[in-house]
């Protein structure tokens, strides 16, 4: 997150995208680039245009390697109806830099810093800094809800509560800080059951990236008040998706047959698969990967319900089970999960 804007002046490595072939998408040069931003999955690609940034109508596609068009259509984000169309009319003053920066200040359009510095998630810190005993705030010891929206702030689909601001429409929660309650500030995107939208799938499940905090706060976890803190160490760490452990003991920590909340009996019972398969997974069946960044690239689900193959039947969202077996029906998943001992006719919609 320390890096997700990097200067490509002071970083030359930073641009990944491949300017070397002719590409009609690509309408601008490495030397119009101000800021990249992203590694991962795509990369964005920002310049600047008197006081503002914005940004460039082509974006690389980090896994699958190749140039994918960068616009939001009208009549999918709700703020495309109150900017214009061209894209280099769309300021990330407005619509980014707040989840980018520390401390982005929209009177003069400048942050402290760039990128997810430790004041992102700690609060002011000049007090702490010159005195390490000076109080700052620790997630930790926050209360669950205050806790989960220092991540929630940007890890989520919404808008202000008050929009336009100073006339103004943000796409990020102007004014929140780290230790508030972050719903004063901000509102999440709503789900319309039985309605595919933008950011949505009809069952409530979120459709697109950056949605975690809107599937998060609807499930079990939350409720039960485990924090993402417990699962991802944002200072980072050698797993993926900055998990604490490996794969599934980040889950197992807590969910196992020896432990309340766990699944009856062993893993390949519970799972009907072999044990070192991508079935015996946790997060292939709990978290699927349903929600689109880019193209063909999807992220995970975070809400931990398991999707049935009567819900996809009845309502189009997609479940892990065809989604991993993609030569299967969903009759033919719905078949297998109910011959499985372990799992309920009742429950899988059979």
């Amino acid at each position: 997150m320390a890096n997700v804007i990097r200067d490509p002046k002071q970083h030359p490595e930073a641009i990944l995208g491949d300017f070397s072939i002719p590409n009609p998408l690509v309408t601008f040069t490495k030397e119009d680039v101000t800021f990249t931003y992203g590694t991962k999955w795509k990369q964005r690609y920002f310049t600047k245009i008197g006081d503002d940034f914005f940004v460039f109508p082509a974006q690389w596609d980090v896994r699958n390697k190749t140039w994918r068009p960068y616009y939001v259509k009208h009549g999918t984000d709700w703020w495309t109806a109150v900017y214009p169309a061209d894209q280099m009319q769309r300021p990330t003053s407005t619509l980014c830099d707040g989840c980018h920066s520390v401390n982005y200040d929209i009177k003069t359009k400048t942050p402290t810093e760039w990128n997810v510095g430790c004041e992102k998630c700690h609060g002011a810190g000049g007090a702490h800094a010159a005195n390490p005993k000076a109080p700052i705030v620790n997630p930790a010891k926050l209360d669950d809800v205050r806790a989960d929206d220092v991540c929630i702030q940007c890890h989520s689909q919404g808008q202000p509560r008050t929009n336009p601001i100073e006339g103004r429409y943000y796409d990020w929660p102007v004014g929140y800080q780290p230790g508030d309650r972050l719903s004063k500030f901000w509102k999440l995107e709503e789900a319309h059951l039985g309605e595919e939208t933008f950011t949505h799938w009809p069952d409530g499940t979120a459709h697109k990236n950056r949605m975690q905090g809107n599937d998060y706060v609807q499930g079990q976890m939350y409720l039960k008040g485990v924090r993402c803190h417990a699962c991802h160490d944002s200072h980072g760490t050698k797993h993926e998706a900055l998990l604490r452990l490996p794969g599934n003991a980040v889950c197992t920590q807590c969910h196992s047959a020896v432990l309340q909340p766990g699944p009856r009996g062993s893993l390949t019972f519970h799972t009907q698969h072999a044990a070192d398969s991508e079935g015996s997974k946790c997060v292939s069946c709990h978290m699927p990967a349903i929600q689109q960044t880019i193209a063909n690239v999807n992220v995970r689900s975070h809400t931990f319900k398991f999707i049935s193959p009567a819900v996809s039947e009845r309502e189009g969202v997609p479940n892990p089970c065809a989604s991993c077996h993609k030569d299967k029906s969903n009759q033919w998943a719905l078949d297998a999960l109910n011959s499985w001992p372990s799992v309920s006719p009742w429950r899988v919609g059979g």
